[in-house]
Order: C-alpha cells, then sequence, then structure tokens
C-alpha cells in the first residue's frame, strides 16, 4: 500500500506543481505528463497484486470531518478496476505530450494537467475508498475536474454546453447517492464500508434502515438502496436513458480526455454498483431482470446511434453506451444467478462483465486515441471530409483497424473473449432447468448481444472505410500527416493488448476468479470451477484463430513469392465509362448507413433535409441527415429549461445583503433541530 500512496502523492503534487508553473509552458507540459506517467506507473504494481487476489495492507488515518476517514484498502475488485485506470492514464498522458502542443501560447496547459492528474488521482480513490464520505469526495472531486477538462476549450458555444450538460447529469446522480449513503450510515451508526457491509450480510434481503431523523424507523427494503445505487452511478457510467451528457461530453474534451473519460471514468459507475452489490446481500432477480432490459436498451440503442452520427468522437461516444449495455447484460445474468442459485451462471456472467470493463478501456481508449490522430492531422473530426487516410497514416490506421475488429467482437481479439464468457452463461442458464424468467433473460441476452454485434460490425465498417480507405474527400485529409511517436506509442502498446488478450484466454480467464469471486460472493472454488469449465471452448476458439492467422500469413507469403519476379503496376478501376472519378463519388458515411437508418428509422427519428435537382441542367443538388437524441431533445431538454425557468424565480432570495443570509442559517438550523428532536 505504501506504493500505491507514493503514486497518489505523486499525482497530487505534480497537479499542483503544473499549475504552479501554468506560465510556463514546457514546466507545466513536463510536470504534468511526468508526474501522471510516475504516477501511475508506481501504482500498477499494488494493482496488479491486488487483482490477482493476493492480500495487499490498507491504509487508514483520521480526518477532521464528522464521520469521515481515509480508509484505503485493496481487494481483488479494486486491483481488477485500477489496473485499465492506471495504465491507460500512463498512455494517455504520454499522447497528451504531444497533442496538447497545440495550445501552448494559451495558458491552458497547467491547468489542463492539474485537472488531468487530479482526475487520475480521483479515480484511484474511488477505486479504493472504505469510507463513504471519502468516495464521495472523490467522486465530486472527480466530477469537477473532468469538467474542466470538458470546457478546457470554453470560447467555443458547443464546449460550454457539453460541460453544463455534463455537470447538471453528474450532480443528479451524486444526490442519489448522497441519499443512499446516508441512509446506509444512519442505519449502520458509521460511514465505513465495513460496517455497512456487516450490517447488510446480516439483514439478508431486507436491509432494515430508519427513517431519517428517527432512532427507531421503519424498515425500508434493499431494493430502495439498489434503486438509488443504480440510478446514481448509472448516470456515470451512462445507460440509457441517463447517458445524455457522454455523446456531448466526450466530443468536447481533448482527445486523450476523451480516451480516458470513455475508457475508464464511466467504469467507476460499473464499480459503484458492483461494490454496492458487495455491501447488500441476497440479490432479488428482478434486479437482474431490471439490470438485462438495461443492458438490452443501451447495447442496441447506442449502437444504432452511433451508426447514425458523421462525427467520429460522437460515433465512438455513443459505442460507450453500447458496451456499458454489454457490461450490464453480464451484471443481469451475474444477478440472477445470485438470486435463483445458478453459481456457473452468476460466475460466468460476472466474469464477462469484469473483462469486458478491461477489454472497453484497452479498445476504446485505442480507438479514441486513433480519431484524436486523425482529428490533429486533418483538422476535421467529420467523416465526410475525410478518406484516404491508410496510405497516409498507416500507423494510426492500422491500430485504428485493430481496435474496430475488438470492438465488434471479431476473433482473435479480447472483446470476443469477454462477450464469449456472456455468451457461454445465457447458453449454459438454457441447457439447464431453471425458472421461465432466468430462461427469458437468457434469450434476450443472446438475441441482443447478436444484434449489437452485427450493427457495431456495420458501423466500424463504416467508420474504418469511410476515414482510411477511398480517396481523399477535402483538403484537410489530402494534406494529413502521421502522428509523432509519443502519440503513435500509446495506440500501438493498446493494440498489442487487445491482440494478446484475445489470443492468450487461457491465461487471462482463470485470473478473473479473485475479483469474481469478491463481486458475486461465490465460494472461490465454485467461481475456479465455472472458469474451469470454459477453457476447453476457449482452447477450441483460440486454435481456430491461430490456424485462421496462419493460414493467412502463409497466402500472404506466397503471394509475395509468386509476385517477387514480375513487374506490379497500378491502374484505375472500371467507372463506368466515366473518364474523370472525383472523390464525390465514393460513398458516403450517411450514404453507408442509410440501409440500416431507414430500418430502423422507427427508433431514430433520422430528419432528412433534400435539395432535388431539378431541370436538364441542375445547378445545385443536396441531401443532408441529421439524428438528434431524442432522450435529450423530448425528456431531459425540456426538463432542464423547465426547472431552469423555475429555480429562477428563486433568485430573489440573493439580496447580497449579509443580515438576510444570517437569518436563512438560523431558520435552516432551527428547522433541523426540530426535525431531530420530534
Amino acid at each position: 500500500m505504501a506504493l500505491f500512496v507514493l503514486s497518489l502523492l505523486v499525482l497530487g503534487l505534480s497537479a499542483l506543481l503544473a499549475l504552479i508553473v501554468r506560465r510556463h509552458d514546457r514546466l507545466a507540459m513536463l510536470a504534468g505528463s511526468a508526474g501522471a506517467i510516475v504516477g501511475g506507473l508506481l501504482g500498477l504494481g499494488p494493482a496488479m497484486v491486488a487483482a490477482l487476489g493476493y492480500p495487499v495492507a490498507p491504509f487508514a488515518m483520521g480526518w477532521p470531518l464528522p464521520g469521515a476517514a481515509i480508509h484505503l484498502e485493496f481487494d481483488a475488485l479494486s486491483g481488477l478496476f485500477l489496473l485499465p485506470t492506471l495504465l491507460l492514464s500512463v498512455l494517455a498522458a504520454l499522447y497528451g505530450a504531444e497533442y496538447l502542443r497545440s495550445y501552448q501560447g494559451s495558458g491552458r496547459l497547467g491547468p489542463a494537467w492539474c485537472c488531468f492528474n487530479v482526475l487520475v488521482l480521483s479515480m484511484a480513490l474511488v477505486l479504493t475508498a472504505r469510507n463513504a464520505v471519502l468516495f464521495l469526495v472523490a467522486w465530486e472531486t472527480m466530477a469537477l475536474v473532468s469538467f474542466g477538462l470538458v470546457v478546457l476549450d470554453h470560447e467555443r458555444p458547443e464546449s460550454r454546453e457539453a460541460g453544463w450538460l455534463y455537470m447538471v447529469a453528474t450532480h443528479l446522480g451524486t444526490a442519489f447517492l448522497l441519499v443512499m449513503f446516508a441512509i446506509m450510515g444512519e442505519r449502520a451508526g458509521s460511514y465505513d464500508f465495513g460496517a455497512i457491509q456487516a450490517l447488510g450480510h446480516q439483514a439478508g434481503t431486507v436491509v432494515g434502515v430508519p427513517v431519517l431523523g428517527h432512532a427507531h424507523g421503519a424498515a425500508l427494503p434493499a431494493s430502495l438502496l439498489f434503486i438509488l445505487a443504480l440510478v446514481g452511478f448509472g448516470a456515470k457510467a451512462g445507460i440509457m436513458p441517463l447517458h445524455v451528457w457522454l455523446p456531448e461530453a466526450h466530443p468536447a474534451a481533448p482527445s486523450h480526455v476523451s480516451a480516458l473519460m470513455s475508457g475508464v471514468m464511466i467504469k467507476t459507475g460499473v464499480y459503484g454498483l458492483l461494490r454496492t452489490l458487495t455491501l447488500l446481500d441476497g440479490a432479488q432477480a428482478w434486479w437482474g431482470w431490471l439490470l438485462v432490459a438495461i443492458g438490452v436498451a443501451s447495447g442496441i440503442m447506442g449502437v444504432l446511434y452511433a451508426l447514425a452520427q458523421h462525427d467520429i468522437k460522437r460515433l465512438l461516444a455513443y459505442h460507450s453506451v453500447e458496451n456499458i449495455g454489454i457490461i450490464t447484460l453480464g451484471l443481469g445474468l451475474g444477478v440472477l444467478g445470485l438470486a435463483h442459485g445458478a453459481d456457473r451462471l452468476a460466475t460466468l456472467g460476472f466474469a464477462g462483465a469484469l473483462l469486458h470493463v478491461i477489454n472497453h478501456a484497452l479498445f476504446k481508449g485505442l480507438l479514441f486515441l486513433g480519431a484524436g490522430s486523425v482529428a490533429h492531422a486533418s483538422g476535421t473530426r467529420d467523416l465526410e471530409h475525410l478518406g484516404g487516410l491508410l496510405r497516409r497514416m498507416p500507423w494510426t490506421g492500422g491500430t485504428f483497424l485493430v481496435g474496430a475488429a475488438a470492438i465488434s467482437g471479431l476473433p482473435p481479439l479480447n472483446g470476443f473473449i469477454s462477450e464469449m464468457l456472456i455468451y457461454l452463461g445465457a447458453f449454459g442458464s438454457l441447457a439447464e432447468p431453471g425458472p421461465v424468467g432466468m430462461s427469458v433473460a437468457a434469450l434476450a441476452t443472446l438475441a441482443g448481444l447478436a444484434l449489437i454485434g452485427g450493427l457495431a460490425l456495420a458501423c466500424f465498417a463504416k467508420a474504418f472505410g469511410i476515414v482510411f480507405l477511398g480517396e481523399p474527400r477535402s483538403e484537410h485529409a489530402a494534406h494529413a500527416h502521421e502522428s509523432g511517436w509519443p502519440m503513435r506509442l500509446p495506440m500501438v502498446v493498446l493494440a498489442v493488448f487487445c491482440a494478446l488478450i484475445g489470443l492468450l484466454p487461457l491465461q487471462v480467464v482463470p485470473r478473473l476468479a479473485p475479483a469474481v469471486t469478491v463481486a458475486s460472493g461465490l465460494h472461490a472454488d465454485a467461481v475456479a470451477g465455472a472458469l474451469g469449465g470454459t477453457l476447453g471452448t476457449l482452447r477450441g476458439v483460440t486454435l481456430i484463430a491461430g490456424l485462421a492467422m496462419l493460414l493467412t500469413a502463409l497466402l500472404a507469403g506466397l503471394r509475395r513469392g509468386l509476385l517477387s519476379g514480375r513487374q506490379v503496376g497500378t491502374s484505375p478501376t472500371w467507372d463506368c465509362g466515366y473518364l474523370r472519378p472525383t472523390p464525390r463519388m465514393q460513398y458516403t458515411a450517411s450514404g453507408f448507413a442509410q440501409p440500416f437508418t431507414r430500418f430502423f428509422r422507427g427508433f431514430l427519428c433520422t430528419r432528412l433535409e433534400v435539395l432535388r435537382p431539378a431541370g436538364l441542367f441542375p445547378a445545385q443538388a443536396r441531401l443532408a441527415t441529421a439524428t438528434p437524441d431524442p432522450f435529450q431533445e423530448r425528456l431531459f431538454g425540456p426538463l432542464f429549461r423547465a426547472s431552469a425557468q423555475t429555480l429562477s424565480h428563486l433568485r430573489g432570495l440573493q439580496h447580497g445583503r449579509i443580515q438576510t443570509y444570517l437569518c436563512y442559517i438560523v431558520l435552516a438550523l432551527l428547522v433541523l433541530i426540530l426535525w431531530k428532536l420530534r
């Protein structure tokens, strides 16, 4: 634990130093990036030890705040979430050292690196905190500094709008968490997670909690605490329909920050939900059904809205919603397995979800870094203005292709392995006799995963093809260039990890057992046995994938050998007799996705703007599509506007007179005293 505490100190001090020397761009860049890299590397060791199930000594000290304590502790669950968090933080910091050079002279490098390092620090504290007050302080710090990174380009109206939406959404979620922890702490008599967990396990499926303000209140069911956790943590994770901030905030932030937010920050919501489940013993079946339903909805709707996007970072942001849906599907199966005593289903559901947490951090981090490299080189994120970048940016294109195949769940890459575990759990529950509800949930999971996988493949065929293949559609793409090695190296490392997990599942999957044991509460032998039962299937998949790769390499070598003694030339393909083809004759992003968006138009509500050609020699014609998020337009947008209009009437209470404010404080204290005494 001493090494982990040292990593936190390095992150905190480097953040402070970057802010102090903010007037000197080079020093701020050096202090921020070096501090993030060193701090992250120092914390990786303890995280790995804990993730493998080995004990790590806790750290505790007093804190002069009622109910609070600086209590940090590692278990396998914390370690497993910390591994991708710190790894991606290190790589994003290295990437940002070159990416942020365009901000030199703006005076923003110091604050940007300060916020970045504090973001990493706060995420590490969230994952290791064992006191509710410390957890909430770290949670709120994480929200504030990520807001600062989202609005880094605050002169742009879209950045300010994205930051405002993110701040409102994250604070609504925090409000639910405050209520949840207040109920838990009041009943347990302590805000320490150990005391809360002891109370939850003692109470069974019902946690006795009083009405706040009463020493002996009526008992409230654990289901209330689960719903509070689902809403509070789900808002951060980006589950449907609480996702509306995500497609706005991720494109607005710098690309290495987008990688960190999408790859690991939203996973703190998944971690919080899992940690809450460990505090509440006795999972109920309807919790699992609800999680499966949310997972199917988030997965399918997320990938559908991604298909309709023209901004590459916005497309990737909606895929975060999709992958959170896949993770939620795994959690739903796991909770159902616990509720019905199906240990194998519970193990494989939790294992698939936890492995997908790691996998998503790797390939989504890679894809956002690749998108940032494209935007950095071409000056645009609009798919319709790109094309032909593979020849100009081979490293970015090659690694982006690996990430695209991985997120689509194609073998032999890592996304396939985590989804395979969820598939095996669902198929296994159908093969064994059990409750009808569990079978229905398994069928919904199988159908949902299959549809999500097919749509994701179509979406990334569009993204990779439009951006990297064909001819440049604009001057932006025609003059693009490959990024430097500080930006290339993180993408290569992430691509290698995507391939290693996909090729070595026999070494990776059994090592999930300690984290699955903590998350599920099952006996370690039952977890190890269920995971061991998947190794035969995974061995066959690995063998087939290896043979396919070997065959591909042999065919490539044979082709090269056959052509080695011949002269190879190039010529244009047949162009229907037209002698002067232009890039405008290529597929557009909208045209490629049109069959899918048209088929699902009832869900997408895509707006079509058409200017048809007229006359024998038409002067112009135009077709444009836009797919706004209906949850934002029809639900949260009107709700937020109505709230702002209503709350604006309270501005009259703010007179600027100290006497009035003192009167407010006295009245509030009197109300609290009367509430406590009644």
